[in-house]
């Protein structure tokens, strides 16, 4: 066996992938597959797979292993993973927030997970049940008249509410062809305007980290769909002014247009509803802890008041006097359905469990958490690294990496590579990009104080590197290789061949 003392980790068989073990090494003793304990012949093997024929021209062959061998080989690759149950997971506006495990539970009861859409509308009642309560609290929480659970994501939901906004201008016979973005926006804002065909049109934020009211006032036209904002913004700001934004785009017949991904920083505190959004988006698999999934399947609930409630996506779930729910597909008005059924249930199912067991005292303390960690942060390391805006944080705060650059030409990525040394995931790095060199952390409030201790303790430890010995930083990380970021987006090795 060979180890490489320099890595600090095994380069022989702890490493390989299951292809490279040797051929018919089996080894040890395999209790479990006995043909003869079990009396399954071969033929009744092939039967019940349905007799068919083995593709022998693009066969794997695969080693024959022991079954302790292919478990202990699976649970290695396991641990080589990072995950929210192992370590902090700090990454500005798409963190990864503890998942529950009743949650989990929950999903699997076999009274869900053996249901299908398809089934008599009687065996489906319990189920819409919980959508119905889910949206009814969405509704509480965000002061919007209707919900809808279809979208997929956050940014499938902003796919959504912009063809909402755009088919509720084309009823009035107006083209607006425009949307206005601020740089404080999520990157999906861009992203989902241009697949919906419209032109972005860029704001560039204050001094102060605000939507600049006089761009507004400028670019605001009749031409101009409305205006998505992302409140509080990628800068962890709340924006103050947005009663003042809100009656500028609706005096010019825009709508408003709420990214609600930062949700968590403002639930119950702030009713979105009622400061001026027409639509709002709420990320489950952010605020109420399902998991993100890459990016879908999550869902990325929508709320909307009554200017754009007939354009929703159908069916909608009605409910009678007689507490029997059914299923409404009869709306003329509705852009058709964006997703199968009502969304992703198991995804639903988690943030309705979430809910319930959170309770609304433990759901909006659960906001104070959140802020209190991230200026706890902010409070922790601004001795040693600059802070772009001075603007109360609310979620998640905005570092740079203005002070190593001068002092050892230190950037933001050599500082996220030496945190992986410590087992801290890196934070968003270079986003927003209106900040040069931008460290954004958001802790979330499943943090506990220890935890966030030992996270400032290492960002200081670096900052110090930095003053001392800033090779430590710019060569790392120390226990595993580094990659070349660019080489890897232009020449990607995308699938796996013997050497």
């Amino acid at each position: 066996m060979i180890f490489d003392v320099n890595k600090n980790f095994c380069t022989s068989q702890y490493n390989k992938l299951i292809f490279e073990y040797k051929k018919n090494n089996k080894s040890g003793i395999d209790l479990y597959f006995d043909n003869d304990l079990l009396k399954i012949s071969n033929d009744e093997i092939i039967k019940f797979l349905g007799n068919q024929k083995k593709n022998t021209s693009n066969n794997i062959q695969l080693p024959e292993l022991s079954e302790v061998e292919v478990c202990r080989h699976y649970t290695r690759l396991s641990t080589k993973n990072f995950c929210i149950d192992t370590n902090t997971y700090p990454l500005g506006s798409c963190t990864m927030k503890y998942n529950p495990k009743i949650n989990e539970w929950v999903a699997r009861l076999s009274q869900f997970s053996i249901i299908h859409p398809y089934m008599p509308l009687e065996k489906l009642q319990f189920s819409l049940s919980i959508l119905w309560d889910l949206q009814q609290w969405l509704s509480t929480i965000s002061g919007f008249d209707t919900i809808s659970l279809q979208p997929s994501a956050g940014a499938h939901a902003e796919f959504t509410g912009i063809m909402m906004m755009k088919a509720a201008a084309l009823l009035k016979n107006e083209k607006r062809n425009k949307i206005l973005i601020p740089d404080t926006a999520h990157g999906t804002n861009p992203a989902t305007a241009n697949m919906t065909n419209l032109e972005v049109v860029t704001l560039k934020s204050n001094e102060n980290g605000y939507i600049s009211i006089s761009e507004v006032m400028k670019k605001m036209d009749t031409n101009t769909l409305g205006i998505m904002i992302t409140n509080p913004n990628t800068l962890g700001i709340f924006e103050k002014e947005i009663k003042q934004i809100s009656n500028i785009i609706h005096e010019r017949g825009g709508y408003l247009y709420g990214d609600g991904a930062n949700l968590n920083a403002i639930m119950g505190k702030i009713t979105p509803g009622k400061i001026g959004f027409d639509v709002f988006h709420f990320n489950l698999h952010k605020t109420f802890s399902t998991p993100h999934g890459g990016g879908g399947p999550g869902c990325g609930a929508i709320g909307v008041n009554n200017k754009l409630n007939k354009f929703l996506p159908h069916p909608i779930i009605n409910k009678s006097n007689n507490d029997f729910f059914s299923i409404d597909k009869n709306r003329p008005y509705s852009i058709g359905m964006i997703r199968t059924f009502f969304g992703n249930f198991s995804v639903i199912l988690r943030a309705w469990t979430y809910i319930r067991t959170m309770g609304t005292e433990n759901l909006f303390k659960a906001t104070e958490m959140a802020v209190l960690n991230a200026n706890y942060i902010r409070a922790k390391l601004s001795t040693e690294y600059y802070i772009p805006y001075k603007n109360d944080s609310l979620h998640e705060i905005i570092l740079s990496d203005k002070n190593q650059k001068t002092i050892g030409n230190v950037s933001a990525l050599d500082i996220a590579k030496r945190l992986t040394d410590f087992n801290i995931h890196p934070p968003t790095i270079y986003f927003p990009s209106n900040i040069s060199g931008a460290i954004m952390i958001e802790p979330t409030e499943s943090e506990s104080r220890e935890d966030l201790d030992y996270l400032c303790y290492v960002f200081l430890k670096i900052a110090e590197e930095v003053k001392t010995n800033p090779l430590i930083v710019k060569n790392a990380p120390h226990n595993r290789s580094r990659l070349d970021e660019k080489k890897a987006i232009k020449n990607p090795i995308l699938k796996w061949e013997t050497i």
